[in-house]
């Protein structure tokens, strides 16, 4: 378990692709343990024939299809018209439309990178520092972490079998949550700098109804999703491949702004995107046989028990080192790791599935926009020409909101849980 562990660490920090430095590290334990390679072969192939891994490419197909519609625009309308009075206008526009785009496209990254190309120019025209508009638009992508349909909800349901329905449902109220933490956080920091406002004063109830009206069909989406799995008409795998109808219908038809050559472009990307996702999937299939061979969960758990048996402390210690990981290794490989070393550690102590599901990709999303390896930031402050070193610092109020949040739901699970208990 050593030798894999250092072997994947090593091939990662010589530049290795993630997907190939899991596949190597995993066929080094195979080729040199107890148990023959084509044990691990066999682990690839089957880490693939899983129904509910169906739901990973319909839902990114839908997300690229979504960008071409038109929806982008009408959500960065809706939420000027809610949130642009406030102090630090657009700042606020940004967080409330990474809650929006959460629903559409289900990725930390893509939400980052197109709200700095949309917006960063705009924040920065109005005099708002680089450093505070990357902060703002990497830091509120993590929104999408948890508001459905988020892709690494489906992975983490999919790897540690638990309700992919309960976990969309659960991540609704963090979702909520961290959009007004954050909102809290860009409005003090705009006082203190005196960023202005983009209107004169809250909007009048006629021009919410028109900019909540012209965006009816995105904001329908998520709430379909949902509503769609609580009555039972699709499981998650099908709730995906109704999300591409739906995003078809939306483009083609009533938005009439999907060309043939933007859906071409949509299944292209798609289709990479897919291919690293699912690559990644397999070999971490392999590396999972692996950990539960060598009775890693049972040797950690044996560990974090002799430390103390409190479940919030065990959790605690467990999203220490979950945000330590998410510091040097993406979110994907993390939940496909380890959630089958950890989540059998917390739940025959008592802590729901569900409610760790949410508190893990929060957690392990937030490296993404942290250094030294995050993802979203590169990204962002690629995009704005921004000094990583000023986006750092003007980040660190926003991540301290984020903690702050993922210790009141460490301690009130029945935040993340009421809604799913509710309706399910």
């Amino acid at each position: 378990m050593i030798l894999l562990a250092v072997t994947f660490f090593v091939l990662m920090i010589l530049g290795l692709p993630v997907a190939f430095a899991i596949g190597i590290a995993g066929f080094s334990f195979f080729a040199t343990g107890p148990m023959p390679p084509s044990i691990g072969v066999q682990q690839v192939a089957s880490a693939s024939q899983s129904f509910p891994l169906l739901a990973v490419p319909f839902f990114v197909l839908a997300g690229h299809m979504m960008n071409r519609t038109g929806i982008t625009s009408r959500l960065i309308g809706c939420s000027s018209v809610l949130v642009s009075w406030m102090a630090g206008g657009l700042a606020q526009v940004c967080i409330v439309l990474s809650t929006l785009m959460g629903g559409v496209s289900g990725s930390a990254v893509a939400d980052a990178a197109m709200e700095a190309r949309i917006l960063g120019p705009s924040l920065i025209a109005r005099g708002y520092s680089r450093g505070f508009t990357a902060a703002v638009i990497a830091v509120s992508s993590l929104i999408t972490a948890t508001i459905p349909p988020s892709l690494g909800l489906i992975l983490y349901g999919f790897v540690g079998n638990v309700s992919i329905g309960r976990l969309f449902l659960a991540g609704i109220v963090p979702g909520l949550l961290m959009m007004g933490f954050l909102m809290v956080t860009a409005w003090l920091i705009a006082r203190r700098r005196g960023y202005g406002t983009e209107a004169k004063g809250p909007p009048s109830f006629a021009a919410v109804r028109r900019a909540v009206a012209d965006a009816k069909w995105a904001l329908l989406f998520p709430l379909a999703l949902l509503l769609a799995i609580r009555g039972g008409l699709f499981t998650p795998s099908e709730v995906g491949a109704f999300a591409v109808v739906y995003a078809g219908v939306v483009g083609f038809v009533l938005h009439r702004e999907l060309t043939w050559k933007g859906l071409v472009e949509a299944l292209t990307e798609a289709v990479v995107d897919t291919g690293m996702i699912m690559l990644i999937i397999l070999f971490s299939g392999m590396v999972g046989y692996a950990i539960v061979f060598e009775q890693a969960p049972q040797t950690i758990a044996a560990a974090l028990t002799a430390l103390t048996q409190e479940p919030v402390l065990v959790v605690a210690l467990v999203l220490v080192f979950l945000f330590v990981a998410g510091l040097f290794v993406e979110s994907t490989v993390l939940v496909l790791l380890l959630t089958p070393i950890f989540l059998p550690i917390v739940q025959p102590l008592g802590v729901d599935g569900v409610h760790f599901g949410i508190l893990m990709m929060t957690v392990v999303t937030l490296g993404s926009m942290t250094p030294p390896v995050g993802v979203a930031m590169y990204t962002v402050c690629s995009l704005l020409d921004c000094p990583v070193e000023e986006y750092v610092v003007e980040s660190l109020p926003f991540v301290g909101a984020v903690l702050v949040l993922i210790t009141v739901l460490t301690l009130w699970p029945g935040l993340v849980l009421f809604v799913p208990n509710a309706l399910m």
